[in-house]
């Protein structure tokens, strides 16, 4: 991480000097840099050997997910990210969600000096998924048309796709083979899947001076999540009506309300259920490779996210 660290701050030269203070505002070291750890551990051999090849890819993912994240908050017009203004909040919406296009742009760019066109095909095929995903939520703000399947294809593309890359590409730089490259592949799917509806949940029952970003966003904003999904099934047929006026934009929202509905209903409980699920196929995804060195820090993220969880609960 500190490799990673003095390698991201040194590609601040690389941007022109008028958006580089803007740069480095996005590059920061708060952030909790969860796709670069799934580089270094996919890839992680016994020693104390850095290697420069993760330290690049991690950067590239990282340098993504950063970008995602500035067009998120314009989206979400969220005022907070890891305790402090966003982009878009310190520089507005319209400079923000260029600075957002420059940090992909740096990142295929990265991807590119590769001496294989392997990581920067794989890198630009996760990034259009990315966007594919956030294009489709975004489009179906306000809409209460949405299936179950519809939710988890959106999870899938915006957020576990780029973790399926970054274990997939620190597997393959860390010389695994396929078997491996695959089932970490595996791993890194399930627990990006797990981790956005953990985020979801910390939508409602997180709270901002511990989770560092601006919450309530998803009723306020009309993004059907999973804690909402089910809250509808449990909901009396005219307060089902309510909520799904207050998704389009017809009513007000009602968060206060809903937070109690949701304890009411035991919805953190069968959220909670479902993260669990995925868990449990990222863990039997690594069960294959026992006496491999990534294995056992990989293994440690399922229980990491469990007690995540629990400090919300």
């Amino acid at each position: 991480m500190a490799a990673l660290d003095i390698f991201l701050h040194a590609q601040l030269e690389a941007f022109e000097p008028e958006i580089r203070e803007m740069a480095d505002y996005c590059i920061d070291t708060s952030g909790k840099r969860i796709r670069p750890a799934l580089v270094f551990f996919s890839g992680w051999q016994n020693g104390a050997t850095v290697l420069p090849a993760l330290v690049q890819v991690a950067a590239v993912v990282e340098l993504v997910h950063l970008a995602t994240l500035v067009h998120d908050d314009i989206m979400d017009e969220a005022a907070l990210r890891r305790s402090r203004p966003t982009a878009a909040k310190k520089y507005g919406p319209e400079a923000a969600v260029l600075l957002g296009d420059a940090l992909f742009a740096h990142a295929l760019h990265l991807a590119a000096r590769f001496p294989t066109t392997e990581v920067c095909a794989a890198v630009s095929d996760s990034t259009r998924k990315v966007c594919a995903g956030e294009i489709v939520q975004t489009l179906r703000r306000r809409s209460t048309a949405i299936t179950r399947a519809d939710y988890d294809r959106v999870i899938d593309l915006k957020t576990a796709e780029l973790f399926r890359v970054s274990c997939a590409l620190g597997a393959r730089l860390g010389g695994y083979g396929d078997a491996f490259v695959a089932d970490a592949a595996r791993f890194g799917r399930s627990l990006g899947i797990a981790y956005q509806i953990y985020d979801d949940l910390a939508d409602f029952f997180g709270r901002e001076v511990r989770i560092g970003k601006t919450l309530g966003t998803d009723l306020a904003s009309g993004k059907l999540t999973l804690p909402l999904f089910l809250l509808r099934e449990r909901l009396p047929v005219a307060e089902r009506a309510n909520l799904e006026a207050e998704l389009e934009g017809r009513q007000p929202a009602q968060l206060a309300r809903r937070l109690a509905e949701m304890g009411e209903f035991s919805i953190f409980e069968a959220v909670r259920d479902e993260i669990e699920s995925e868990l449990g196929l990222a863990e039997a995804a690594l069960a294959k490779h026992p006496g491999l060195p990534p294995s056992e820090h990989l293994g440690a993220l399922p229980q990491a996210l469990r007690a995540q969880i629990g400090a919300l609960r």
